[in-house]
């Protein structure tokens, strides 16, 4: 089957899945994930082959992200279900207006219809974006990555199996067999079969269906995170959420990959830093994070220089580009020139500054004293997510439920006329 003739389907999928009581929806998760821990063996066995096949091709910070276990499969099955516990979006009344003439006006949420997601390297976005979709409403296409393709495809048959025994069409989630650039290029203009398009991924991905989708796109996924130290900083506190935001899983968008410290207490800090990030990670037997330092730090560390893109690069490693910086002020200047938009952080006993920096820094999650790595819509408590937007239209952040949904007015008379 081609990828046009796939689409075809999906969209004959759709009314069905319109007819479809919340009671129906939520059966139909349970029985996906069902499926998924019925077909666990199969999933491994098909990302063992993935895992194999990127092995000597990826660094092992990307083989973690393309690798499953029982419990990553788990996380996937428990996810299904927290999306199937959360209320409907489907028909909420968002706005209700009364008119003089008797007219009654609802402005109503109603899914978008066919979402195709591109990803790559991370089953689990198959779940997650399945499970979204169909409580949404909406039908599922979804387009992985070449090297996940073995994992992908036997989660989505599990899925399909789960949809199929709970009486919903299989169409309303597919898997484009077609891993060339030819299939995406048609997802990008299927005008009348694909409502909304998600591209997730490196920048490459995201920017060419930005630039030449024809369907309406949202822009997802790439972040240059940034942490800023303040001078009144808990510095304690401060190591902790460095170490967390930046190595707790570095190939996730969510990660750290700038850090910002006030020059008032970089000799201090900074000497603390390098050892957690270092030293103390080698003792703990943990891979120890590499530091790229501009000039001001690394005349404190006598450290690598950093390199004319450090504070631009999206590095998915162990590795963090350090700044010093004169004031809060600087810091929001220098988030403005560097950052995606996706997530930034400030750490600070200053409630002065906190609100500066939260009212200054343009970019999806801004977060005081915590880190980036909450930008997730399992812990923002959408279920999970399709995605992380970095745009302002016509979604912003984690994409949960809501976001997955559109809206029409339901006019509402006893014979009105103009």
């Amino acid at each position: 089957m081609t990828t046009l003739d796939q689409l075809k389907a999906a969209k004959a999928a759709c009314p069905a899945l319109l007819r479809a009581t919340t009671e129906q929806k939520n059966q139909a998760l349970s029985a996906m994930a069902d499926a998924l821990l019925h077909h666990e063996a199969d999933i491994l066995l098909a990302n063992q082959k993935d895992v194999a096949a990127a092995r000597g091709t990826v660094s092992e910070v990307m083989i973690d992200r393309l690798r499953l276990d029982p419990s990553r499969i788990d996380g996937m099955v428990e996810g299904i279900r927290q999306v199937a516990a959360l209320p409907d979006p489907v028909g909420r009344v968002l706005e209700t207006v009364e008119r003089p003439n008797g007219l009654r006006i609802e402005k109503t949420a109603v899914p978008m219809g066919v979402v195709a997601i591109v990803y790559e390297s991370r089953p689990n976005v198959t779940s997650d974006a399945a499970a979204l979709a169909l409580k949404s409403g909406n039908v599922c296409v979804l387009r992985g990555g070449k090297e996940a393709f073995a994992t992908a495809n036997a989660i989505t048959n599990a899925l399909r199996e789960g949809l199929a025994a709970a009486g919903l069409p299989q169409d309303c989630v597919s898997m484009i067999q077609d891993t060339s650039r030819d299939s995406v290029n048609v997802l990008m203009k299927a005008v009348g079969l694909v409502d909304l398009l998600i591209p997730r991924g490196g920048p490459g991905l995201i920017h060419a269906c930005v630039q030449n989708a024809l369907v309406p796109c949202i822009q997802t996924g790439t972040g240059i995170c940034h942490l800023y130290v303040d001078e009144s900083a808990d510095q304690d506190m401060a190591l902790n959420i460095i170490e967390n935001a930046k190595a707790s899983r570095p190939s996730v968008c969510n990660a750290a990959e700038v850090l910002l410290v006030h020059r008032k207490i970089a000799a201090e800090f900074l000497p603390k830093l390098r050892f957690r990030l270092e030293r103390d990670r080698v003792r703990r037997g943990l891979q120890p994070v590499e530091l790229r330092c501009d000039r001001r730090a690394a005349a404190v560390l006598d450290g690598m220089v950093a390199g004319p893109r450090d504070f631009d690069t999206e590095f998915l490693d162990y590795i963090l580009a350090v700044a010093v910086v004169d004031s809060v002020d600087a810091a929001i200047d220098h988030i403005a020139a560097h950052s995606t938009g996706h997530s930034e952080a400030i750490i600070t006993e200053s409630e002065e500054n906190a609100r500066l920096f939260t009212s200054l820094v343009d970019s999806a999650a801004v977060y005081v004293n915590a880190s980036t790595r909450f930008t997730d819509g399992g812990e923002f408590g959408l279920g999970c997510e399709m995605g992380i937007s970095t745009q302002k239209l016509h979604a912003r952040g984690p994409m949960g439920l809501r976001e997955l949904t559109s809206y029409k007015y339901i006019i509402r008379g006893n014979g009105q006329i103009r």
